[in-house]
């Protein structure tokens, strides 16, 4: 019983807030089987980030010794490459990222995926306990700022492809490289912040991440303007 609802719970609220993502796309959604591949590319690429963090963390961390930021640097980073080689390998790469847009939603699929197996692999880990219980009826903010730290540093990716969809290939590749930069040091920043929080200062941090999505969805909403003036401009240009 508690593995399913571990299950369920990892999985569910990032269907829900997938969904919403989805409806703001509505009028040209992605193909359902895109979806669902570029949601379980992001399932799967959990367990290469776990092993590269493991890594790291033998390599890097050593007992009794605070992590430093250059670790957490190296695991956020890799995180973030990895989420982005997975969504570049399932789907970006794919002839059905054919719209600015398509890169946003593509991104942010494979960053819920992303979340969705991590959140469930660690109720997993304390299935069985009464900490399961505490977590639902309480809620671990770790759990919850994850999924949304994993939203907000995968659009910005997905957002520096959008902005050069039509732009020349140099072009689009320095915009992916900015994009990984600014994930990474968004994720590296908020993993720092909650390590060394002074009581109290959590909730600013969560209010900051917040703050990041609805900037994002305000370039979601400009993203969505370039694009009908490119298909007004093609309409024109073929008549």
């Amino acid at each position: 019983m508690q593995t399913l609802l571990a299950f369920s719970l990892g999985i569910l609220p990032t269907i829900i807030w997938l969904g919403f993502w989805l409806g703001e796309d509505k009028k040209n959604p992605e193909p359902k089987p895109f979806i669902f591949l570029a949601f379980w590319a992001g399932m799967v690429s959990v367990l290469v980030a776990q092993l590269a963090g493991d890594k790291i963390m033998e390599l890097f961390f050593q007992e009794k010794e605070a992590i430093t930021l250059f670790v957490l640097l190296l695991l956020a980073g890799s995180e973030e490459i990895i989420k982005y080689l997975f969504a570049g390998f399932s789907v970006l790469r794919k002839s059905v990222n054919d719209e600015p847009i398509d890169a946003v939603i593509y991104m942010i699929t494979v960053a819920l995926g992303f979340s969705a197996m991590e959140n469930t692999l660690y109720l997993w880990d304390i299935a069985g306990s009464d900490q399961l219980y505490k977590t639902i009826v309480v809620g671990n903010m770790r759990f919850i700022g994850a999924t949304v730290l994993h939203t907000a540093s995968s659009s910005i990716i997905g957002i520096m492809l959008a902005l050069t969809f039509y732009k020349p290939k140099i072009i689009k590749f320095i915009a992916s490289i900015f994009g990984l930069i600014l994930a990474i040091a968004l994720h590296t920043s908020f993993n720092f912040l909650i390590i060394n929080d002074v009581e109290g200062n959590i909730f600013k941090v969560f209010m900051f991440i917040w703050i990041v999505i609805l900037v994002l969805l305000l370039f979601f909403e400009k993203i969505k303007q370039i694009q009908a003036k490119q298909k007004l401009s093609n309409n024109k240009k073929k008549k």
